[in-house]
Parts: structure tokens; C-alpha cells; sequence
């Protein structure tokens, strides 16, 4: 095989390997948010079936890229889904937070296990189409090795599947690490849930600059502009979350102090 062809295809998939991290970071935290009520070892078993499904769900992508590139729909859901999740978490988090103090809380039932993993793989669906489109949007540039594949040449496909294999290991410890991060500072919960209504305004970007929607320019989602703005925010949330989290920690352990004396 002639090197300038071997650069060619491992500098593209090292760049979708760091696309599809960041791109998987958005999917671990929605995943981490949904499946963080249910006890330890649910919580452990959700995250596999959302990682399985994850993987499932990007493979299948591949293969439609083609038709999954015309459905705006799909998108649209998935935004309007986690602002659901959003605005519901954040409801209950504030209910929670504004109870009295040293008043005990109503005792929460855990979720049914296998109703969230159902909600994780449908946000994993909308991850899958978002990540796939990217990444096949730039596996096309470059040339044709072997057959075909799923509408790719050999080539183009099998760096799109490795690289998002790659992105779902990433996946699988930043959601880990963001359930712990979770349970350790239970204030930055509300943070978490703006979190999941701001990758649902990415998703609101990405439909609105649909072809068929055209609302946006098409080179919106991927240009610089707003991908800085999508992640100086994202950044944003996280710290002011963080240092909100520690003083609402700080008062829980007052209180539970004073109900001790």
C-alpha cells in the first residue's frame, strides 16, 4: 500500500478517534444522569446495556449512514427527549434542595431497572446517528480502498468502526467516572441534568441545520464557532456546578449534624 495513502488513514482516524472521545462525552453524561437512581449493582449492569447498545446501535448506523443522513426526525426527538429528562430532573432536584431543613426526605423507590435502560439506549440512538454522520462526513474525504461496505468503500468503513470503538472505551470510563463524581457531590446533580438540556440544544443546532430544515447553515454544527461556544458553556456548567455542589454538600452535613446534637 503506497504511504502517502497509509498517512492519509491514520491521521483521519486519529482525528475521529479525538472526535468521537468528545463526542462520546456528551453520550456518558446523559447515560451516567439516567442510570445514577438505580442501586450499585443496576447502576453497574445499565451501563453495560447502554454501552452494548451503544455499540450495537453506531455498527447498525454505519450501514445506513446513507438514509440516516436524510431523517432530521431522529435528531429532533432525541432533543426534545433529553429536554424532558432535563426539566425533570431539575424540577425534582430544586424540590428536593428546598425541602426543610432537617425535614426527612420522602423515601424514593428505585426506578424500574429495566424501564431506564430502555430510556439510556434511546438517548444512545440519538448519540449513534450524531456521531456516525461526523464521523462518516469525514472518513468520505478520503480514497477508495477495496469493496463496498454499507455505502463506504472498505477502507473509509472499517476506520469509522475502529474509531468508534475507541470512542465508546472512552464512553465507558468517563460515565463511570462521572456516576461517581455523582454520588461523591449529590449537589452538582442539578448542574448534570443543565447538562443534558445543553447537549439537547446541540441537537436542536445539528436539526436546524438539516438540509431539509435549513433553518441554520449546514456547516453550523461542525464549524468552529459553535463548537467553542458549545464547550466553553458545557465547561461553564461543570464549574459552577462544581463549587454549587460543595457549599449544598457543606449544608447537608451541617444539618445532618445538628440532628446528631
Amino acid at each position: 500500500m503506497d504511504v502517502g495513502l497509509i498517512t492519509q488513514y491514520v491521521t483521519v482516524g486519529l482525528v475521529l478517534i479525538v472526535l468521537q472521545g468528545l463526542l462520546s462525552a456528551d453520550n456518558a453524561m446523559v447515560m451516567a444522569v439516567l442510570v445514577r437512581p438505580l442501586p450499585d449493582e443496576q447502576r453497574k449492569k445499565a451501563l453495560f446495556y447502554g454501552l452494548v447498545g451503544a455499540l450495537v446501535l453506531r455498527f447498525v448506523a454505519i450501514f445506513f449512514a446513507s438514509y440516516l443522513a436524510t431523517v432530521w426526525q431522529l435528531q429532533a426527538l432525541g432533543a426534545i427527549y433529553l429536554f424532558y429528562v432535563a426539566l425533570k430532573g431539575i424540577v425534582e432536584s430544586r424540590s428536593h434542595h428546598h425541602s426543610v431543613p432537617g425535614a426527612l426526605a420522602p423515601k424514593k423507590e428505585s426506578p424500574n431497572f429495566w424501564w431506564t435502560v430502555v430510556k439510556v439506549e434511546f438517548s444512545d440512538l440519538a448519540f449513534a446517528v450524531d456521531s456516525t454522520l461526523a464521523a462518516v462526513a469525514m472518513a468520505t474525504t478520503l480514497p477508495a480502498v477495496g469493496g463496498m461496505i454499507g455505502g463506504l468503500n472498505t477502507g473509509q468503513f472499517w476506520v469509522v468502526f475502529f474509531s468508534g470503538i475507541v470512542g465508546l472505551v472512552i464512553m465507558r470510563y468517563f460515565a463511570s467516572w462521572f456516576v461517581v463524581l455523582l454520588q461523591k457531590r449529590p449537589g452538582i446533580e442539578e448542574a448534570a441534568f443543565w447538562l443534558v438540556a445543553w447537549v439537547g440544544v446541540k441537537l436542536v443546532v445539528m436539526t436546524l441545520a438539516h438540509p431539509k430544515i435549513a433553518v441554520l447553515h449546514e456547516e453550523v454544527p461542525e464549524g468552529a464557532v459553535w463548537q467553542t461556544i458549545f464547550w466553553a458553556v458545557l465547561l461553564l456548567i461543570l464549574v459552577v456546578g462544581w463549587f454549587r455542589g460543595g457549599k449544598e454538600a457543606d449544608k447537608s452535613t451541617q444539618h445532618r449534624t445538628q440532628e446528631r446534637k
